[in-house]
């Protein structure tokens, strides 16, 4: 067969600002056979409500569920001591951010909620003799991405029950910064993040992933007007907001406000 193209969003985080930009981008490339969402797509950001119009007009796209979609599908703001991603559950960091998740729901309501539960916790396909699995981080967890070695467990276990595939890409969002390991026969890769990169680059990103008679990875940076989004935080005033003010302009976690 000939190539398949995967066009990949992740970590928007509701930064509707980013997410046009990289629709846009991803519109204007020619051959793009799906796209694929990673995940981490309403929370820490200023316009949930707008974030799940404009997913939900997306065709022929996969969603898949980021562990800030999981706490907002388990009411992580119910709970009695709630953490997040090992955080001590009386940290105020925590506790805003647990603020910040329940401010979301309130936002996207029921509708919202159904988006949720409708999303994937992977998705894989193989081409020709190639396997790939999307995931926000481990298809076993959503908060770590694998290591090397995990990665080469997974592939090792897949190669013995799929003994015709001979390479596999292991594709993660999550950790909003680029990644590319390999091993023998194996890829992971990671783009950063669509919508709050932790590189110290405030542009967004998305991926194009080409498969099948050739392998092709390429990460597309782009400009947008983030100042914009720093505004609606100021605007909105969301839980958490002066924190991610700071994230968005630095392109970095700073919780130093």
């Amino acid at each position: 067969m000939s190539n398949k193209i995967f066009a990949i969003l992740t970590d928007i985080h509701s930064n509707v600002a980013s997410l046009k930009k990289a629709i846009s981008i991803i519109k204007n490339r020619p051959h793009v056979d799906k796209i694929i969402c990673l995940g981490d797509c309403f929370a820490l950001g200023s316009n949930p409500i707008e974030t799940l119009e404009i997913l939900q007009s997306l065709e022929n796209c996969v969603f898949i569920r980021g562990n800030h979609d999981r706490y907002i599908l388990d009411r992580l703001w119910d709970q009695e001591t709630p953490s997040l991603e090992g955080m001590d559950p009386y940290d105020p960091i925590c506790k805003e951010i647990v603020a910040n998740t329940k401010w979301t729901y309130e936002q996207i309501g029921t509708q919202g909620l159904g988006f949720i539960i409708n999303m994937h916790i992977s998705h894989r396909e193989v081409i020709n003799d190639t396997m790939i699995e999307f995931t926000h981080a481990w298809y076993q967890r959503d908060e770590v991405p694998p290591t090397i070695e995990e990665a080469v467990n997974w592939k090792d276990h897949a190669k013995l029950i799929h003994k015709d595939l001979n390479n596999f890409i292991f594709v993660h969002g999550h950790i909003h910064i680029p990644r590319f390991d390999e091993a023998e026969n194996l890829k992971v890769l990671c783009q950063g993040a669509t919508g709050l990169p932790f590189d110290e680059d405030q542009r967004g990103s998305v991926a194009f992933l080409t498969v099948g008679d050739t392998f092709n990875w390429e990460i597309v940076r782009y400009d947008y007007d983030y100042l914009s989004v720093i505004q609606s935080f100021e605007d909105v005033k969301p839980p958490f907001y002066k924190h991610l003010k700071n994230t968005l302009r630095y392109a970095s976690i700073r919780n130093d406000i």
